[in-house]
C-alpha cells in the first residue's frame, strides 16, 4: 500500500460520506418542515371550514330570529292565515335570496307540518318529522337550533326558531335556510379553496323532490354521493374520487397531483342535527409553493454538498502533497545521496518545513556533519 495514493483516496472517500451523509440528513429536515408547513395549511383548511359553516348557521339563524320577532308575523301564523303571511314576507325572502344567498325560508305548525313555504307557496300541508329531526326538536323544546338538513327543496345549511303568538304562546318555528353555494364561493374568494359539496344521493332522491336533473344526472354522481355544488368541478373530479368519500370517518387530509399541480385535499364530513352523516365537502389548496421551495431547497443542497467535496478534496490533495508528501520526498532524497556517499547535498531550508520533517532534516544534516569529520 503505498501512502501516496490510500492516505488521499481514503481522506477523500470520508469526505464524500460524511458530506453526502449531511447532505441527506439536511434533506430530510426540509421535508420535514414542508411536511409541517402543509400539515398547518390543512389546519387552516379545516378552521376556515368548520368557521364557515358555522358562521352561516349563525347567520341563517339571526335571519330566522329577526324575522320571527316581527308582530305582524306572529300574527299571521298564530290565525293561520297563509295568504296574509305570504303577503308580509315574499319581498323579504326575495331581497334576502338576491343579496345573502338565502335560498329557503318556511314556517311550520307543530310539530313540524310545513305552514308557508317562501321558496315554494304553493307546497304546503306536508309533515316534515320523519326527515327533519330540528323543526321537530324546535316545536317541541321551543328553543332556536342550527344545523345541516335536506329538505324538500335540497340540502342547505338551516336556522330554525320558534315562533310565539301575540298572546306570547307558541305558534310554530320559522326556518332560514342558506345555500351551500354561497359558502363555497364566500371560501374561494376569501381564501383561494375551491371546494365541492357531495350529499349522499339516497336522502336527495327520497327528499329533495324539488332538484331537478341538473343535480340528480350521471355527470354528477361520485360513488354513493352527488355532487351538489363546487366551485370548480372540472378541477375536484380530479381530485377527489369514490374510493376516498367512501373512507371519510373525520377531518382526513390526501395529497393529490391534478395535470401537474400539487394540490391538499381536505375531506370533512357533513352531519345533520341528529348526527346521521349527509355528505363530504372537500377543499383543495394549490401546494406548489411549498413544494417548489422544498424543490429549490433540494437543489441548493446538492450543490453545496459537491462544492464541498470539491473544496475539501482540493484541501486534502494540497496539504498532503505540498506539505507532506513532496517535502518528504525531497528528505527522502537528500539521504539516499548521504548513504551513497555524497555529503554535499543539504536539506534546503529546513525551516519551511513541518516540524516532525523539520527534526528529519537535522537528522540528516547531523549525519552528514558526522560523516565529514
Amino acid at each position: 500500500m503505498r501512502f501516496r495514493r490510500s492516505a488521499p483516496s481514503l481522506l477523500i472517500a470520508s469526505v464524500v460520506v460524511v458530506v453526502v451523509a449531511m447532505a441527506a440528513l439536511t434533506h430530510r429536515l426540509s421535508r420535514g418542515v414542508t411536511r409541517s408547513v402543509e400539515e398547518g395549511q390543512f389546519a387552516l383548511m379545516r378552521s376556515i371550514v368548520t368557521s364557515s359553516l358555522d358562521g352561516a348557521s349563525s347567520r341563517a339563524l339571526a335571519r330566522a330570529d329577526m324575522i320571527a320577532q316581527l308582530p305582524s308575523v306572529q300574527a299571521a301564523l298564530a290565525a293561520r292565515d297563509r295568504p296574509r303571511m305570504l303577503a308580509e314576507t315574499a319581498e323579504m325572502f326575495r331581497a334576502q335570496r338576491e343579496r345573502f344567498g338565502v335560498d329557503q325560508m318556511q314556517f311550520h305548525l307543530p310539530p313540524a307540518t310545513s305552514f308557508l313555504r317562501l321558496h315554494a307557496p304553493a307546497q304546503h300541508g306536508d309533515d316534515l318529522a320523519s326527515f327533519r329531526p330540528m323543526v321537530v326538536a324546535v316545536n317541541q323544546s321551543q328553543t332556536p337550533r342550527s344545523g345541516l338538513a335536506v329538505a324538500r327543496a335540497g340540502p342547505a345549511i338551516f336556522g330554525v326558531v320558534p315562533v310565539r303568538g301575540p298572546d306570547g304562546r307558541h305558534a310554530g318555528s320559522f326556518e332560514v335556510g342558506i345555500e351551500f353555494g354561497a359558502v363555497l364561493d364566500a371560501m374561494k374568494s376569501t381564501f383561494g379553496l375551491d371546494a365541492v359539496v357531495f350529499v349522499e344521493e339516497s336522502p336527495l332522491r327520497t327528499i329533495a323532490t324539488g332538484l331537478g336533473g341538473d343535480v340528480l344526472n350521471e355527470q354528477n354522481r361520485v360513488g354513493r354521493y352527488i355532487k351538489f355544488h363546487a366551485t370548480n368541478w372540472a378541477l375536484m373530479r380530479r381530485l377527489v374520487d369514490a374510493g376516498d368519500l367512501a373512507s371519510v370517518a373525520g377531518p382526513t387530509p390526501l395529497n393529490r397531483d391534478a395535470l401537474g399541480v400539487p394540490y391538499g385535499v381536505l375531506l370533512m364530513p357533513l352531519r345533520n342535527s341528529a348526527g346521521q352523516p349527509l355528505g363530504v365537502i372537500a377543499v383543495a389548496r394549490d401546494f406548489s409553493a411549498s413544494r417548489a421551495a422544498a424543490g429549490r431547497s433540494l437543489v441548493w443542497q446538492c450543490l453545496l454538498a459537491v462544492f464541498a467535496i470539491v473544496l475539501l478534496m482540493g484541501v486534502i490533495l494540497v496539504v498532503l502533497r505540498g506539505v507532506l508528501l513532496r517535502p518528504l520526498a525531497a528528505v527522502t532524497e537528500k539521504f539516499a545521496a548521504l548513504a551513497a556517499g555524497d555529503r554535499a547535498q543539504s536539506v534546503d531550508d529546513p525551516d519551511a518545513l513541518c516540524e516532525e520533517l523539520r527534526e528529519l532534516a537535522r537528522q540528516h544534516e547531523r549525519l552528514r556533519a558526522q560523516g565529514g569529520a
